[in-house]
């Protein structure tokens, strides 16, 4: 493993950039052009970088802020936060932990040594106070032995970023292992097979944690259509968690839609009303996997004041920051089920013309019915309405 740090590169000074955009006013990011001048730089935040030949995703920055809001969060609760960033890429991540959050340090790890100079050079914008302090170490090893290494040292961290490809459930026990009792997993999957449990043989974060006797919650889950790309910030702390009605299998039904959930000691009575609750063919069951809240809203109105608060949701730029993290608070109403019900599948089969959202959303408030936008898909909603009460109202609907 190659070990690299600020006193690596040459001492030549940097100058202070400012933000175009309110940042935590304590921090103090730097120009990095004034050291790598022949590079092509990007910006995120305020924050200038270099991508190198890293495989980077401007898409991804929505992740990062929210990222970055659960850190400082965590900072301003704690006193003090030490970050894993185990794969780093060219570093913005960790930069931006740094720089925004103001994390007190940050191992930033990428198992691709040809990123070295890259990272290095990015990180370099962030000094310590005083020549002995480190506030950042960049690593070069695979994801999982850095964490091990991490744990067998008793190096344990307040949040472990794993920003993977595929599946994470190869990255979750060292990573749990390295990671502080009450401290943050922010995990990523783009494998959403199995994250939607249509691979039970691999380990989800939730049983994997459970093995080792900790218990997780979601603080957040948040799902973008590039890649598509699931993140999940969970919580850890040791022990069970208090029921197991969060954990257990869903059904859909192809015939008419509905979907339900059931637990571990209702596998043997899975049906559907419209078969007369018997076993059917034309039910898809998906499983073990959390079936329990998604979003924490106490924490998701944090994020979106401190959001508000650097100045992240005023300008028209901004806005979509901000309308997620409202959404997300919306979708964190404790009558809503798991899932959502796109419009389009309604008007397929009720054969009619989709119904406008807010509209649809009007009839089924009126009806009492819980039901807010789903941030997963424009025209979708999440709601405690059965999909033959939607096809139902619908169809009044279209007669107006």
């Amino acid at each position: 493993m190659i070990i690299l740090s600020a006193k690596t590169l040459s001492s030549s000074p940097f100058l202070l950039l400012s933000s175009p955009y309110p940042q935590n006013p304590n921090s103090k990011p730097v120009s990095a052009s004034q050291a790598f001048p022949e590079s092509e730089y990007r910006t995120e935040r305020g924050l200038t970088f270099d991508t190198g030949d890293s495989f980077f995703r401007p898409e991804s920055a929505t992740g990062r802020d929210l990222g970055v809001l659960a850190a400082s969060l965590y900072k301003n609760s704690k006193g003090g936060i030490r970050i894993l960033d185990a794969m780093c890429g060219c570093g913005i991540r960790s930069l931006r932990y740094l720089v925004e959050a103001e994390a007190d340090f940050v191992l930033a790890n990428d198992a691709n040594e040809d990123y070295g100079r890259t990272i290095l050079e990015n990180l370099s914008q962030v000094l310590g106070d005083s020549e002995e302090e480190r506030r950042w170490v960049v690593t070069h090893s695979d994801a999982n032995r850095v964490m091990t290494e991490c744990y067998l040292r008793r190096d344990f961290y307040d949040l472990i970023d794993v920003d993977s490809f595929g599946s994470e459930s190869s990255f979750l026990r060292s990573a749990y292992n390295a990671l502080k009792l009450d401290g943050l997993f922010y995990i990523t999957s783009t494998d959403g097979y199995s994250s939607g449990g249509h691979r039970p043989y691999q380990c989800g974060a939730l049983r994997e944690a459970s093995v080792l006797g900790y218990r997780v919650t979601p603080l957040f889950s948040y799902y973008s259509y590039h890649g598509p790309v699931f993140r999940v910030m969970l919580r850890m702390n040791r022990g069970k968690l208090p029921e197991n009605r969060n954990y257990g299998f869903i059904s859909y039904c192809t015939d008419c839609g509905n979907s339900q959930a059931f637990l571990w000691n209702e596998l043997g009575q899975i049906g559907c009303p419209c078969n007369d609750a018997k076993v059917s063919r034309s039910l898809i069951v998906s499983g073990p996997l959390w079936i329990g809240p998604l979003h924490d809203a106490a924490y998701l109105t944090e994020m979106l004041n401190l959001a508000e608060q650097w100045g992240w949701t005023s300008n028209e730029s901004e806005t979509h920051l901000g309308k997620l993290l409202k959404q997300m608070i919306e979708e964190s109403d404790p009558k809503l089920p798991f899932g959502y019900i796109k419009l389009d599948e309604v008007a397929s089969r009720a054969k009619i013309n989709s119904p406008p959202l807010r509209t649809m959303m009007s009839a089924l408030h009126k009806e009492g019915y819980a039901v807010s936008r789903s941030h997963i898909a424009s025209n979708a909603i999440k709601t405690n309405c059965q999909m033959t009460q939607c096809i139902r109202i619908a169809k009044e609907l279209q007669r107006f």
